[in-house]
Protein backbone atom coordinates (compact mmCIF):
# COMPACT_ATOMS: atom_id res chain seq x y z
CA UNK A 1 0.00 0.00 0.00
CA UNK A 2 2.84 2.33 1.15
CA UNK A 3 4.30 1.42 -2.29
CA UNK A 4 1.01 2.31 -4.20
CA UNK A 5 0.86 5.59 -2.43
CA UNK A 6 4.53 6.29 -3.21
CA UNK A 7 3.90 5.74 -6.88
CA UNK A 8 0.78 7.62 -7.28
CA UNK A 9 2.40 10.63 -5.52
CA UNK A 10 5.91 10.36 -7.63
CA UNK A 11 3.58 9.58 -10.88
CA UNK A 12 1.10 12.88 -10.01
CA UNK A 13 4.52 15.36 -9.88
CA UNK A 14 5.29 14.10 -13.32
CA UNK A 15 1.98 14.35 -14.56
CA UNK A 16 1.66 17.71 -12.90
CA UNK A 17 5.11 19.34 -14.50
CA UNK A 18 3.57 17.68 -17.45
CA UNK A 19 0.05 19.23 -17.55
CA UNK A 20 2.03 22.74 -16.85
CA UNK A 21 4.22 22.20 -19.57
CA UNK A 22 1.06 22.11 -21.59
CA UNK A 23 0.19 25.23 -20.67
CA UNK A 24 -2.80 24.28 -18.45
CA UNK A 25 -3.73 27.18 -15.93
CA UNK A 26 -2.80 26.29 -12.30
CA UNK A 27 -6.19 25.55 -10.49
CA UNK A 28 -8.05 28.14 -8.75
CA UNK A 29 -8.77 28.10 -5.12
CA UNK A 30 -12.21 29.57 -3.69
CA UNK A 31 -12.40 29.71 -0.11
CA UNK A 32 -15.29 30.39 2.08
CA UNK A 33 -15.97 31.05 6.04
CA UNK A 34 -15.20 33.23 8.67
CA UNK A 35 -12.01 35.34 10.25
CA UNK A 36 -9.65 31.99 10.19
CA UNK A 37 -9.98 32.55 6.45
CA UNK A 38 -11.03 35.93 5.64
CA UNK A 39 -8.08 38.00 3.20
CA UNK A 40 -10.20 41.35 3.57
CA UNK A 41 -13.46 41.33 2.77
CA UNK A 42 -14.47 42.93 6.12
CA UNK A 43 -12.53 45.70 4.82
CA UNK A 44 -15.53 46.80 2.23
CA UNK A 45 -18.03 46.55 5.08
CA UNK A 46 -19.48 49.13 7.82
CA UNK A 47 -18.79 46.28 10.73
CA UNK A 48 -16.48 45.88 14.02
CA UNK A 49 -15.24 42.42 12.75
CA UNK A 50 -12.23 43.99 10.74
CA UNK A 51 -7.97 43.66 11.19
CA UNK A 52 -7.14 46.48 8.90
CA UNK A 53 -5.37 48.30 11.43
CA UNK A 54 -1.69 47.76 12.58
CA UNK A 55 -0.10 46.02 14.32
CA UNK A 56 -2.62 43.20 11.93
CA UNK A 57 -0.04 42.56 8.88
CA UNK A 58 3.17 43.44 10.96
CA UNK A 59 5.05 40.42 9.23
CA UNK A 60 3.13 40.66 5.71
CA UNK A 61 5.39 41.57 3.19
CA UNK A 62 4.24 44.76 2.80
CA UNK A 63 4.05 45.51 7.06
CA UNK A 64 0.54 46.44 6.58
CA UNK A 65 -2.99 45.33 7.77
CA UNK A 66 -4.69 43.93 4.93
CA UNK A 67 -7.66 42.49 6.66
CA UNK A 68 -6.00 39.14 7.59
CA UNK A 69 -6.42 38.55 11.10
CA UNK A 70 -3.10 37.42 11.47
CA UNK A 71 0.55 39.06 11.70
CA UNK A 72 1.16 37.59 8.64
CA UNK A 73 -0.10 35.08 5.69
CA UNK A 74 -3.19 33.23 6.66
CA UNK A 75 -4.26 29.47 5.85
CA UNK A 76 -5.37 30.26 2.60
CA UNK A 77 -2.33 32.29 1.21
CA UNK A 78 -0.27 29.57 2.64
CA UNK A 79 -2.43 27.10 0.22
CA UNK A 80 -1.94 29.23 -2.65
CA UNK A 81 1.65 28.79 -2.46
CA UNK A 82 1.57 25.10 -2.28
CA UNK A 83 -0.66 25.03 -5.28
CA UNK A 84 1.46 27.05 -6.88
CA UNK A 85 -1.13 29.85 -7.66
CA UNK A 86 -1.21 33.97 -6.43
CA UNK A 87 -3.05 34.53 -3.48
CA UNK A 88 -7.04 34.62 -3.97
CA UNK A 89 -8.52 38.16 -3.56
CA UNK A 90 -11.37 39.41 -1.50
CA UNK A 91 -14.46 39.01 -3.59
CA UNK A 92 -15.43 42.12 -2.47
CA UNK A 93 -12.18 43.48 -3.90
CA UNK A 94 -12.16 46.39 -6.69
CA UNK A 95 -8.97 44.64 -7.81
CA UNK A 96 -10.68 41.65 -8.92
CA UNK A 97 -11.21 41.53 -12.32
CA UNK A 98 -10.02 40.43 -15.84
CA UNK A 99 -7.76 37.70 -15.28
CA UNK A 100 -7.41 37.85 -11.64
CA UNK A 101 -10.45 36.02 -11.67
CA UNK A 102 -9.39 33.48 -12.81
CA UNK A 103 -6.79 32.66 -9.68
CA UNK A 104 -10.08 32.13 -7.50
CA UNK A 105 -11.80 34.46 -4.87
CA UNK A 106 -11.86 34.84 -1.32
CA UNK A 107 -15.69 34.92 -0.26
CA UNK A 108 -14.86 34.30 3.59
CA UNK A 109 -16.30 37.11 5.77
CA UNK A 110 -14.86 37.48 9.97
CA UNK A 111 -17.81 36.75 12.41
CA UNK A 112 -20.05 34.54 10.03
CA UNK A 113 -20.90 31.17 11.40
CA UNK A 114 -22.82 28.16 9.80
CA UNK A 115 -26.21 29.93 10.92
CA UNK A 116 -27.41 33.33 9.66
CA UNK A 117 -28.26 34.38 13.12
CA UNK A 118 -24.61 33.87 14.15
CA UNK A 119 -22.29 37.10 14.47
CA UNK A 120 -25.38 39.40 14.33
CA UNK A 121 -23.39 41.23 16.57
CA UNK A 122 -21.29 42.64 13.93
CA UNK A 123 -23.57 43.64 11.82
CA UNK A 124 -22.88 44.22 8.34
CA UNK A 125 -20.89 40.43 7.18
CA UNK A 126 -21.75 38.34 4.54
CA UNK A 127 -23.19 35.34 5.65
CA UNK A 128 -22.66 32.10 4.13
CA UNK A 129 -25.68 32.17 2.00
CA UNK A 130 -24.38 35.15 0.66
CA UNK A 131 -21.01 34.16 -0.14
CA UNK A 132 -22.93 31.06 -2.04
CA UNK A 133 -24.45 34.03 -4.10
CA UNK A 134 -21.86 35.81 -4.68
CA UNK A 135 -20.30 32.78 -5.77
CA UNK A 136 -22.69 32.41 -8.46
CA UNK A 137 -22.12 35.77 -9.30
CA UNK A 138 -18.46 35.48 -10.01
CA UNK A 139 -19.11 32.22 -12.25
CA UNK A 140 -21.08 34.55 -14.29
CA UNK A 141 -18.39 36.68 -14.65
CA UNK A 142 -15.66 34.74 -15.25
CA UNK A 143 -17.96 33.15 -17.65
CA UNK A 144 -18.58 36.38 -19.43
CA UNK A 145 -14.47 36.26 -20.13
CA UNK A 146 -13.91 32.65 -20.84
CA UNK A 147 -17.15 30.92 -22.01
CA UNK A 148 -19.42 28.60 -20.13
CA UNK A 149 -17.87 25.54 -20.34
CA UNK A 150 -14.53 26.90 -19.80
CA UNK A 151 -16.02 28.80 -16.20
CA UNK A 152 -17.48 25.20 -15.59
CA UNK A 153 -13.92 23.48 -15.82
CA UNK A 154 -12.50 26.07 -13.53
CA UNK A 155 -14.39 25.40 -11.07
CA UNK A 156 -14.63 21.82 -11.26
CA UNK A 157 -10.81 21.33 -11.05
CA UNK A 158 -10.21 24.13 -8.54
CA UNK A 159 -9.85 23.45 -4.75
CA UNK A 160 -12.01 24.66 -2.16
CA UNK A 161 -11.85 25.64 1.50
CA UNK A 162 -14.62 26.12 3.76
CA UNK A 163 -13.89 26.97 7.40
CA UNK A 164 -17.73 27.17 9.59
CA UNK A 165 -18.71 26.05 12.87
CA UNK A 166 -16.41 27.70 16.05
CA UNK A 167 -18.64 31.29 16.05
CA UNK A 168 -21.91 29.11 15.77
CA UNK A 169 -20.95 28.48 19.70
CA UNK A 170 -18.08 31.05 20.53
CA UNK A 171 -20.43 33.86 18.80
CA UNK A 172 -23.88 32.87 19.27
CA UNK A 173 -24.54 29.23 21.72
CA UNK A 174 -22.12 30.37 24.50
CA UNK A 175 -22.06 34.46 23.26
CA UNK A 176 -23.65 35.27 26.76
CA UNK A 177 -25.62 33.39 29.28
CA UNK A 178 -29.34 31.90 28.21
CA UNK A 179 -28.83 32.85 24.59
CA UNK A 180 -31.31 32.29 23.02
CA UNK A 181 -29.96 29.01 20.90
CA UNK A 182 -28.97 27.78 23.93
CA UNK A 183 -32.79 28.43 25.51
CA UNK A 184 -34.10 26.45 22.21
CA UNK A 185 -31.53 24.03 22.60
CA UNK A 186 -29.65 21.61 24.83
CA UNK A 187 -26.11 21.40 23.01
CA UNK A 188 -26.52 17.60 21.29
CA UNK A 189 -29.23 19.09 19.88
CA UNK A 190 -27.52 22.28 19.18
CA UNK A 191 -24.23 20.54 17.74
CA UNK A 192 -27.02 17.97 15.14
CA UNK A 193 -28.86 20.92 13.94
CA UNK A 194 -26.19 22.97 13.20
CA UNK A 195 -24.41 19.33 11.54
CA UNK A 196 -27.89 19.46 9.15
CA UNK A 197 -27.84 22.95 8.51
CA UNK A 198 -23.61 22.16 7.48
CA UNK A 199 -24.99 19.27 4.97
CA UNK A 200 -26.95 21.74 3.26
CA UNK A 201 -24.15 24.49 2.75
CA UNK A 202 -21.95 21.06 1.26
CA UNK A 203 -24.57 20.10 -0.66
CA UNK A 204 -25.13 23.55 -2.13
CA UNK A 205 -21.17 24.05 -2.61
CA UNK A 206 -21.71 20.88 -4.99
CA UNK A 207 -24.49 22.00 -6.71
CA UNK A 208 -22.36 24.98 -7.94
CA UNK A 209 -19.81 23.08 -9.40
CA UNK A 210 -17.44 22.33 -6.18
CA UNK A 211 -15.78 18.90 -6.69
CA UNK A 212 -12.47 19.33 -4.02
CA UNK A 213 -13.35 20.77 -1.11
CA UNK A 214 -11.30 21.10 2.15
CA UNK A 215 -13.68 20.57 4.99
CA UNK A 216 -12.12 22.20 8.58
CA UNK A 217 -13.78 21.36 11.75
CA UNK A 218 -13.45 23.31 14.65
CA UNK A 219 -10.13 23.84 16.29
CA UNK A 220 -9.92 23.40 20.36
CA UNK A 221 -12.23 26.56 20.85
CA UNK A 222 -11.82 26.54 24.63
CA UNK A 223 -8.45 26.78 24.49
CA UNK A 224 -7.80 30.21 22.43
CA UNK A 225 -6.41 32.89 25.26
CA UNK A 226 -9.98 34.60 25.17
CA UNK A 227 -11.60 31.46 26.19
CA UNK A 228 -9.04 30.86 28.69
CA UNK A 229 -9.36 34.27 30.61
CA UNK A 230 -13.06 34.63 30.26
CA UNK A 231 -14.45 30.90 30.64
CA UNK A 232 -11.22 29.06 31.84
CA UNK A 233 -10.84 28.07 35.75
CA UNK A 234 -6.85 28.52 36.75
CA UNK A 235 -5.83 29.62 33.33
CA UNK A 236 -6.78 26.31 31.71
CA UNK A 237 -9.29 25.86 28.61
CA UNK A 238 -13.02 26.13 29.23
CA UNK A 239 -14.34 23.07 29.40
CA UNK A 240 -17.54 23.63 27.94
CA UNK A 241 -16.35 25.25 24.65
CA UNK A 242 -13.75 22.23 24.58
CA UNK A 243 -16.86 19.98 25.03
CA UNK A 244 -18.39 21.42 22.11
CA UNK A 245 -16.24 21.06 19.58
CA UNK A 246 -15.83 17.52 21.10
CA UNK A 247 -19.27 16.61 20.18
CA UNK A 248 -19.35 18.81 16.70
CA UNK A 249 -15.92 17.61 15.50
CA UNK A 250 -16.71 13.73 14.70
CA UNK A 251 -20.28 14.36 13.34
CA UNK A 252 -19.02 16.53 11.25
CA UNK A 253 -16.60 13.86 9.69
CA UNK A 254 -19.57 11.13 9.68
CA UNK A 255 -21.70 13.89 7.99
CA UNK A 256 -18.97 14.09 5.00
CA UNK A 257 -18.59 10.13 4.95
CA UNK A 258 -22.38 10.13 3.82
CA UNK A 259 -22.53 12.58 1.77
CA UNK A 260 -19.25 11.21 0.13
CA UNK A 261 -20.85 7.73 -0.11
CA UNK A 262 -24.68 9.65 -1.68
CA UNK A 263 -22.47 11.13 -4.47
CA UNK A 264 -20.11 8.46 -5.10
CA UNK A 265 -16.85 10.55 -4.88
CA UNK A 266 -14.44 11.71 -2.34
CA UNK A 267 -15.57 15.45 -3.31
CA UNK A 268 -15.34 16.50 0.92
CA UNK A 269 -12.33 16.41 2.38
CA UNK A 270 -12.21 16.52 6.34
CA UNK A 271 -9.43 18.23 7.64
CA UNK A 272 -8.81 17.97 11.44
CA UNK A 273 -8.09 21.68 12.98
CA UNK A 274 -8.63 19.97 16.35
CA UNK A 275 -5.75 17.88 16.56
CA UNK A 276 -3.91 19.99 14.19
CA UNK A 277 -4.31 22.41 16.85
CA UNK A 278 -4.31 20.25 19.95
CA UNK A 279 -0.38 19.31 19.04
CA UNK A 280 1.30 22.87 19.11
CA UNK A 281 -1.66 23.74 22.13
CA UNK A 282 -0.32 21.50 24.39
CA UNK A 283 3.52 20.76 23.33
CA UNK A 284 4.47 23.76 21.85
CA UNK A 285 7.99 23.42 22.56
CA UNK A 286 8.05 21.00 20.04
CA UNK A 287 7.22 23.36 17.76
CA UNK A 288 9.45 25.93 18.59
CA UNK A 289 7.03 28.28 20.62
CA UNK A 290 7.59 29.63 23.83
CA UNK A 291 3.44 29.51 25.02
CA UNK A 292 0.31 28.27 23.35
CA UNK A 293 -1.79 30.00 26.31
CA UNK A 294 -0.92 34.14 26.04
CA UNK A 295 -1.83 36.12 22.76
CA UNK A 296 1.06 37.72 21.31
CA UNK A 297 -1.00 41.13 20.76
CA UNK A 298 -3.81 42.11 23.51
CA UNK A 299 -4.25 43.02 27.05
CA UNK A 300 -5.39 41.54 29.84
CA UNK A 301 -5.32 37.83 31.24
CA UNK A 302 -3.27 35.81 28.50
CA UNK A 303 -3.56 38.79 26.28
CA UNK A 304 -6.96 37.32 25.61
CA UNK A 305 -9.18 40.59 26.46
CA UNK A 306 -10.60 42.49 24.06
CA UNK A 307 -9.07 43.38 20.24
CA UNK A 308 -5.64 43.41 19.20
CA UNK A 309 -4.64 47.61 18.80
CA UNK A 310 -1.45 50.09 18.53
CA UNK A 311 -2.64 50.45 22.40
CA UNK A 312 -2.29 46.87 22.71
CA UNK A 313 1.22 44.61 24.57
CA UNK A 314 2.95 42.92 21.40
CA UNK A 315 5.58 40.75 21.60
CA UNK A 316 8.83 40.81 19.94
CA UNK A 317 8.76 37.86 17.84
CA UNK A 318 6.12 36.22 16.77
CA UNK A 319 7.30 33.07 16.07
CA UNK A 320 7.55 32.06 19.31
CA UNK A 321 3.54 32.58 19.95
CA UNK A 322 1.03 30.40 19.32
CA UNK A 323 -1.66 32.67 18.86
CA UNK A 324 -1.53 36.22 17.39
CA UNK A 325 -4.28 37.40 18.93
CA UNK A 326 -7.48 36.37 21.32
CA UNK A 327 -8.67 33.84 18.81
CA UNK A 328 -6.42 33.53 15.63
CA UNK A 329 -3.24 32.03 15.00
CA UNK A 330 -0.12 33.27 14.13
CA UNK A 331 1.43 33.01 10.52
CA UNK A 332 3.93 30.04 11.82
CA UNK A 333 0.51 27.74 13.34
CA UNK A 334 -0.77 28.46 10.27
CA UNK A 335 1.84 27.18 7.97
CA UNK A 336 1.89 24.30 11.01
CA UNK A 337 -1.79 23.42 9.99
CA UNK A 338 -1.09 23.68 5.95
CA UNK A 339 2.09 21.57 6.44
CA UNK A 340 -0.83 19.04 7.71
CA UNK A 341 -2.80 19.42 5.45
CA UNK A 342 -0.64 18.82 2.25
CA UNK A 343 1.29 15.54 4.16
CA UNK A 344 -1.16 14.61 7.27
CA UNK A 345 -2.19 11.41 8.09
CA UNK A 346 -5.82 10.03 7.75
CA UNK A 347 -5.79 11.05 11.91
CA UNK A 348 -5.28 14.65 10.05
CA UNK A 349 -6.71 14.49 6.85
CA UNK A 350 -9.76 11.79 5.42
CA UNK A 351 -9.58 10.36 3.36
CA UNK A 352 -6.46 11.72 1.98
CA UNK A 353 -4.01 14.57 2.51
CA UNK A 354 -3.61 17.69 0.17
CA UNK A 355 -0.49 16.14 -1.50
CA UNK A 356 -2.81 12.69 -2.57
CA UNK A 357 -5.48 14.46 -4.10
CA UNK A 358 -3.13 17.02 -6.03
CA UNK A 359 -1.32 13.71 -7.75
CA UNK A 360 -4.58 11.95 -8.51
CA UNK A 361 -6.18 15.02 -9.97
CA UNK A 362 -2.96 15.29 -11.99
CA UNK A 363 -3.65 11.98 -13.74
CA UNK A 364 -6.93 12.69 -14.01
CA UNK A 365 -6.52 16.37 -15.67
CA UNK A 366 -4.08 14.50 -17.90
CA UNK A 367 -6.38 11.90 -19.12
CA UNK A 368 -9.11 15.26 -19.90
CA UNK A 369 -6.67 17.25 -21.57
CA UNK A 370 -5.45 14.25 -23.48
CA UNK A 371 -9.18 13.55 -24.83
CA UNK A 372 -9.80 17.01 -25.55
CA UNK A 373 -6.81 16.93 -27.79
Amino acid sequence: MALQLAYVLVFGLVLSLSVAAKGQKRRALFVFGDSLVDSGNNNFLATTARADSPPYGIDFPSHKATGRFSNGHNIPDILSEQIGSEPTLPYLSPELTGSRLLVGANFASAGIGILNDTGIQFLNIIKITKQMEYFEQYQQRVAEQIGDAATERLVNQALVLITLGGNDFVNNYYLVPFSARARQYALPDYVLYLISEYRKILERLYQLGARRVLVTGCGPLGCVPAERAERGKNGECAQELQDAASLFNPQLLEMIKVVNGEIGSDVFIAVNAHQMHKDFITNPEDYGFVTSKIACCGQGPFNGIGLCTMLSNLCPNRDQYAFWDAFHPTEKANRIIVDQIVKGSVEYMYPMNLSTLLALDAEKFEREINERE
